[in-house]
């Protein structure tokens, strides 16, 4: 590993700010420092030189999580202009953030301008952001768009609704970066049970540690499948992922790895050459020619990834950034079924795996969605790891995490934006361990019903699309036939009958909106679709919106041959649709404008969504990430 910098050599602000709440009461910033921030905080409204509002950033909102590495999340309370031009700067113990940063500010403007917007009638949302997936990186065609907006005229907020890092499928040359930052930020160790390796040096000096950590993942003996009973002894992987041999393991990697991908600092203190300097040997064993081929084709897309990273940074300070977790900011299929829950919380190592994603989620993503959701017990056992890293720390806050039910959370905007968490609580099978599970179980589905109750117009953000490709599902739900849940992802909103079935009763609630808005990502391919649920109650009106991913697409023969055969076999009038459709329920598909016959846009690219007073849609589209911009219009 490379030497560890001095810590006067290192900036002060290596990640964010990041704008993560923006109320009439509260503004939330989120920051990685490599020393305790001893910083003033300045609001000021346009045009004026004197701050409206100014506080010092209290020591109780940071902690220290290595030995040159703090986690800051700023929060400032107050009465605070709405729907305004508003500015605000940062006066550290090293100088003005502007100043340490100059390329967080637009054109012309000496500071970085904000507006708090009560309504959410512009919203940026996309998911599934893959860092050396071989496309452009839409977040830096969004940043290149606000550039040019006047500012109330910019977005409301920008939703990331899933897979902000793919944990489980890593490029060698992000991997080898994120070890190097580890080391620059003495970042925690640690040691391993029921592990073939003993702690993270053992990790580091293994020959599998590059290209070769599917070996070293956990397994189980398959005692329940067809297949398990044929051959007794048959040892199944618990990460189901098809691309791990770089899946992230220490608490360390998976922070590290934010760090790597929201900011572009660190990347200048990596020699990103080091491993072919070294003739590409892990544990002294030089890997196999088909990983240095690939090791040489990440670096070229990656090298293109760092490039837009000072934008993306700019992008996160400007606008306020929301966000939920899927499975890939952990591991993929996490809790897809009764099986892999039981397989991966039995063992010791992939229940640790699992815990060190959940501990830099909460640093990274969800302390700064909903500060107040966690208290003094939760931060004291927070402080209590990052004070005195062992296992018996670092295991009871990770049963605190495992136990957490509240990473879901509402914007206080009109129409109001419900966030779901559609991963920890899910609705398990009873019947058969190996059936997908309920994305939410019915007290999670009955909490939900109860942020809707009596909202003229909702927007709800699921990971995954509540209303989906039928002719899809009728693959996973094939697969899920023959006991393969995991090889399809085989998870959708409709394949548990109590989660659906729920899910259409509170649709049709008398107390609950008439307009809804559902915003998705997930299935790396994009589509709109107008819902229309009637029953003796009157009518009930959904928009299905899916984008994704933000930098990922879906393999493209196989996306096209499931939309011709979504079309001929449930199109309005197919004798299929007739049997298989829900009653009261229709579905009209919008086509994209776009040349040829596909509904779903196989691109990657960011969603924009603007909504009229009533809370229904006026335009719905994507802005691809070479800037094409494609409509979804109502269906004439």
């Amino acid at each position: 590993m490379s030497k560890e910098a001095p810590a006067s050599s290192l900036p002060l602000i290596i990640a964010g700010p990041i704008l993560r709440k923006a109320t009439a009461t509260q503004l939330v910033l989120w920051f990685v420092t490599t020393e305790r921030l001893d910083a003033t905080f300045y609001l000021y409204q346009q045009g004026d030189d004197t701050p409206c509002y100014q506080a010092i950033i209290a020591d109780e909102h940071q902690i220290q999580i290595g030995k040159h590495a703090w986690v800051v999340l700023a929060q400032f309370e107050g009465e605070f202009a709405v729907n305004t031009p508003l500015a605000y700067q940062l006066d550290t113990q090293q100088g003005l953030l502007t100043d340490l940063i100059p390329s967080l500010t637009y054109d012309n403007e000496s500071m970085i301008s904000i507006v708090i917007n009560t309504k959410a009638d512009y919203v940026l949302h996309g998911s599934c952001r893959n860092p050396h997936y071989p496309s452009k990186d839409s977040l830096v065609i969004a940043d290149r768009k606000v550039a040019e907006q006047p500012i109330l005229e910019r977005p409301s907020l920008l939703m990331m609704s899933g897979d902000q890092i793919y944990a489980d499928h890593v490029a060698g040359p992000t991997l080898d970066a994120i070890e190097q930052v580890i080391q620059l930020l003495g970042l925690p160790t640690e040691t391993f049970e029921q592990s073939s390796i003993v702690d993270t040096d053992a990790l580091y000096q293994s020959p599998y540690h590059l290209y070769g950590r599917d070996k070293l993942l956990p397994t189980y003996i398959d005692t329940q499948t067809w297949l398990g009973k044929l051959l007794p002894d048959r040892v199944v992987p618990i990460f189901s992922s098809r691309e791990c041999e770089n899946h992230l393991i220490s608490f360390s990697e998976f922070f590290a790895m934010y760090l790597l991908v929201w900011s572009p600092t660190l990347w200048e203190w990596v020699d990103r050459e080091r491993f072919e300097k070294q003739n590409f040997t892990c544990g002294g064993v030089q890997i196999a020619s088909k990983w240095q081929q690939q090791w040489h084709e990440e670096s070229h897309i990656m090298d293109d990834f760092v490039q837009g990273l000072p934008q993306v940074q700019r992008l996160f300070a400007h606008i306020p950034t929301y966000m939920i977790f899927d499975d890939h900011d952990v591991t993929d299929d996490y809790m897809l079924n009764r099986r892999w829950e039981t397989a991966a919380f039995n063992n010791l190592f992939s229940r640790r795996i699992i815990g060190n994603a959940l501990i830099s989620y909460w640093l990274c993503q969800a302390w700064g969605n909903a500060p107040e959701k966690f208290e003094q017990p939760f931060l004291d056992d927070a402080k209590r790891y990052f004070a005195e890293p062992c296992n018996q720390t670092q295991d009871a806050f990770i049963v605190r995490l495992n136990q957490f039910e509240q990473w879901h959370y509402t914007i206080s905007t009109t129409p109001k934006m419900v966030v779901l968490d559609t991963r920890t609580r899910r609705w398990r099978s009873e019947s058969n361990d190996n059936r997908p599970s309920g994305l939410m179980d019915w007290e999670a589905m009955i909490e939900f019903q109860q942020e809707l109750l009596h909202e003229p117009a909702v927007i709800i953000v699921s990971a995954a699309p509540m209303f989906g490709v039928k002719f899809i599902e009728t693959l996973q739900r094939m697969m899920t036939w023959i006991g393969q849940p995991l090889l399809v992802d085989a998870e959708n909103w409709m394949a548990h009958p109590g989660s659906a079935n729920t899910l259409l009763s509170i649709f049709t609630h008398t107390k609950t909106p008439t307009q809804f808005i559902i915003l998705s990502g997930d299935v790396h391919y994009s589509f709109a679709y107008d819902i229309t649920l009637r029953n003796h109650k009157g009518k009930f009106h959904i928009y299905q919106i899916t984008c994704s991913g933000l930098k990922n697409e879906f393999p493209n023969r196989l996306l096209r041959f499931c939309d011709a055969m979504d079309r001929a076999l449930y199109s309005p009038h197919s004798p299929l649709n007739w049997f298989t459709k829900r009653k009261k329920l229709l579905i009209e598909k919008r086509d994209p404008d776009i040349a040829g016959a596909h509904r779903l846009v196989n691109r990657s690219a960011i969603g924009e969504l603007y909504l009229a007073s009533d809370g229904t849609p006026k335009v719905i589209e994507i802005l691809t990430a070479e800037g094409e911009t494609i409509h979804f219009p109502v269906k004439k």
